[in-house]
């Protein structure tokens, strides 16, 4: 756990360079680092690491006078993350990271092989699995098999890490509710999907199930296509089917493939994971909205409606405008970044 740091007051002497406290004990930090006015957050970041001998992805900077987090972007100056001339900054150790590719991958694959095992076990060894049980099964692998296959080709991530922890959070949520959850209560003979199918019920679903998998891939792409294949983090404003309406068209689709599935499952288990997934997706939307926002002013054309058509966000409507960039008066010293070990 992060140790508590009492913020303290620059001395006149530093006066002229941002002061560096350590929320984590991180070792070798520099009392004070001198940068050039034309530095960039990269820069920071990197003569820190290298300071420190961390790696620059266990590093988190924040604004000692407001907590504000610093992105570590090269293409971000100083002058516009809000530091000045004497500015004190703050900097925690994240702890052991891992991939977000590889965590995507591990916790998609529990799902992927849940389910096919569990609706070859479960339904009755004389009459095998039913058309719904067989048509659940093959829908959810299919939208798992998808995602494993988008994050292998398709996704650029905006970080290259995550904390470890995350690892065992998030595959609990796939393994557990996506997986074991819908599985127990989708395929044993005792389960409605075991039942016959209603026509009305299951082709429409199916049909939801189709729009929002190709919807949600479509926006994917879209998304990919806004960053540079360089591990670049810059980005533009994203637009196409369901940009219009909504900040985040893929979540939205991706609510409307999980509906599908649970008319196809009529099972309760289903339900409850799409609401868990859709109220997650929703605060990730929101903040997506905000970053847009602060990240293109007002070339942006502000959402009502982060996520589902219709439904507002109540804590964008009242969110302040982003700050104006102030001038940086940091020294004004050479600086030759360096690599970090």
């Amino acid at each position: 756990m992060a140790q508590s740091v009492e913020p303290s007051v620059p001395s006149p002497q530093s006066r002229g360079r941002p002061n560096v406290y350590s929320c984590k004990p991180v070792t070798k930090l520099p009392e004070e680092l001198p940068l050039p006015s034309t530095a960039t957050s990269s820069d920071l970041y990197t003569q820190l690491a290298a300071s420190s001998r961390t790696s620059i992805h266990r590093l988190r900077i924040t604004k000692g006078s407001d907590g504000t987090h610093i992105p570590n972007i090269a293409s971000l100056p100083i002058s516009e993350t809000g530091l000045r001339d004497g500015s004190t900054i703050y900097v925690k150790d994240l702890g052991p990271q891992i991939s977000w590719r590889l965590v995507y991958i591990l916790e998609y694959l529990g799902p992927l092989l849940i389910h096919p095992l569990l609706c070859f076990l479960l339904p009755s060894s004389s009459s095998g699995p039913s058309f719904l049980q067989s048509l659940s099964c093959a829908l959810i692998t299919l939208h798992f098999l998808k995602r494993e296959l988008e994050t292998l080709f398709v996704h650029r991530f905006s970080a290259a890490t995550m904390p470890l922890f995350n690892l065992f959070k998030n595959s609990a949520h796939y393994w557990l509710l996506a997986g074991l959850n819908i599985a127990l209560f989708t395929y044993r003979p005792s389960c409605p999907a075991a039942g016959p199918s209603n026509p009305y019920i299951t082709w429409p679903s199916v049909a939801a199930y189709a729009v929002g998998e190709l919807g949600n891939l479509n926006a994917h792409l879209v998304l990919r296509s806004l960053r540079a294949s360089d591990g670049s983090t810059e980005r533009g404003i994203p637009r196409g089917l369901g940009f219009g309406w909504v900040t985040c068209p893929n979540y939205m689709f991706e609510a409307m493939a999980w509906a599908g599935i649970a008319g196809v499952t009529w099972s309760w288990s289903s339900v409850l994971f799409a609401a868990v997934a859709v109220g997650q997706m929703g605060v990730w939307a929101g903040k997506r909205e905000g970053r847009y926002r602060r990240e293109f002013g007002g070339k942006y054309q502000k959402k009502r409606s982060v996520m589902l058509p219709g439904i507002c966000n109540r804590d964008l409507e009242s969110e302040p405008p982003a700050e104006n960039s102030v001038s940086l008066l940091l020294t004004a010293n050479s600086y030759q970044p360096q690599s970090p070990p």
